[in-house]
């Protein structure tokens, strides 16, 4: 995983003491460090996904200015689901990352007062980070055989098959993706397979240590369900109370893997999953669903740069500003009736700066369910709405969907500036529809439960 290029250079900005301090300005014990402790220690601790700590003064004393900085800029903490003048989200999201105004202000101030320590004899009490895993974890399932990724080269997927041991049918209310070498897990999608598979399964693993090579399809013969996905940043699948995800008696979990070579020699990957149950039916039935990826058909529609009569998936090079705009008209959800929409999110790859999603009713009204107009591939999570404020949003029969995707195809994006030299190119190039991590997408992420 490719860390955000701000980290490289957080000791060029200090926050020195300077003469003359007003000694009213917040400090770190007093001010500071609540703030910190909420918002930041859930990844910059000990053993987190951030690559250094924000856990003591001396942690922070030297980049007081960066700090106010990434805060002012809301680059820190990651959240991407902003409201915008074209989109208002219909309820707010469970654990908003975000800092309020005056917590940035008090930041800023801080550090415009030079980082002043305050009374370390006396701090305040420092309230628990935001919680960023399972509350309970019943079951952990590892890989037989880590997989050792190639050093350069395509991407690489590869399926490891997983046997929760389930002889009945079980209710799964909480998974987390726990990957083991995130220099080169570029994302990760968890799916249950029907029973009837399990032997065509542990058949095609046999040879390989629990592990198969599969394409970014559908592995098994029967079909599988979605039952989670990760990528950087992403937050534990939870379903609603009251709610979980089916798996059928004798069922496999199989974890497909897309691996991208990062360049270096790299250390086996064996990536776990963390389990939650629910110990008996909870009445609900939940599942995640991807939508989008059209290619071409009559849900692509016509983009401001094809280049023939017909709408094309295409993000020339040297251009900025381009859209691609998928419409489903009609979900055509009958069979299960109303779906409550819990989790919403958005995916692209490296060209994307901007996806927004709509939920475009039959009776002609249109919600925006989630828009991320600063998109970093880097921080990637699905948004939970908080259903404590008013009833979720609910997709009925006849509902569509409307996702439209925005690329800088030029080398003003710097993710493009990384991935070119990754490629060993100096110039964009026209960017497709794929799989790979230089292709590109555009992809919902939805979590629903039938009503």
């Amino acid at each position: 995983m490719h860390r955000p290029a701000l980290f490289a250079s957080i000791l060029l900005l200090t926050g020195c003491p300077s003469e003359g301090a007003d000694p009213n300005a917040p400090t770190w014990h007093q001010d500071v460090a609540p703030i910190v402790a909420e918002h930041c220690q859930n990844c910059h601790a000990p053993g987190k996904i951030a690559p250094f700590d924000l856990m003591t003064y001396d942690d922070v004393k030297d980049i007081a200015s960066w700090v106010a900085a990434v805060v002012s800029d809301r680059t820190m903490p990651p959240w991407g689901a902003l409201d915008t003048d074209e989109c208002t989200p219909p309820l707010p999201f469970k654990d908003d990352a975000r800092l309020s105004e005056a917590e940035i202000a008090t930041i800023v101030e801080w550090a415009e007062a030079g980082g002043p320590e305050g009374d370390g004899e006396a701090p305040a009490s420092l309230p628990e980070p935001r919680a960023v895993d399972l509350d309970r974890v019943d079951m952990t399932l590892t890989p037989e055989t880590p997989f050792q990724v190639a050093q350069q080269g395509a991407d690489q997927f590869r399926c490891f098959v997983l046997d929760p041991g389930n002889t009945e049918t079980a209710w799964l209310s909480g998974l987390q993706v726990v990957p083991d070498n995130d220099n080169v897990v570029h994302h990760v999608l968890v799916f249950s397979s029907a029973a009837e598979d399990a032997e065509f399964l542990d058949g095609e693993a046999a040879d390989g240590g629990g592990t198969f090579e599969c394409s970014a399809g559908n592995p098994a013969p029967h079909g599988v369900e979605l039952v989670a996905a990760w990528a950087p940043g992403a937050m534990p699948m939870k379903t609603p109370a009251g709610t979980a995800i089916r798996l059928e008696a004798g069922s496999r979990l199989v974890v497909q893997m897309h691996y991208h070579p990062s360049g270096e020699v790299e250390a086996p990957d064996a990536t776990q999953l963390q389990l939650k149950w629910d110990a008996t039916s909870p009445g609900r039935s939940a599942f995640l669903a991807l939508v989008g990826n059209e290619g071409s058909g009559p849900e692509l529609l016509p983009g401001p740069n094809d280049s023939g009569s017909a709408p094309e998936f295409r993000i020339p090079a040297g251009v900025s500003g381009h859209t691609e705009t998928i419409v489903y008209e009609d979900l055509d959800t009958d069979a299960l009736g109303s779906l409550a929409l819990f989790a919403v999110g958005t995916h692209m790859h490296w060209v994307g700066v901007d996806m927004k999603i709509d939920l475009l009713k039959a009776n002609g009204d249109e919600i925006c369910l989630v828009q991320t107009p600063k998109w970093d591939f880097n921080w990637q999570r699905w948004y939970d709405y908080d259903d404590v404020a008013a009833p979720l949003p609910v997709i009925e029969p006849g509902d569509g969907l409307r996702l439209r995707c925005t690329y800088d195809n030029t080398l003003d994006n710097p993710f493009v500036r990384e991935a070119l030299a990754e490629a060993g190119l100096s110039e964009p190039v026209d960017v497709v529809l794929g799989d790979e991590t230089l292709d590109e997408m555009c992809l919902g992420v939805f979590g629903v439960y039938v009503q």
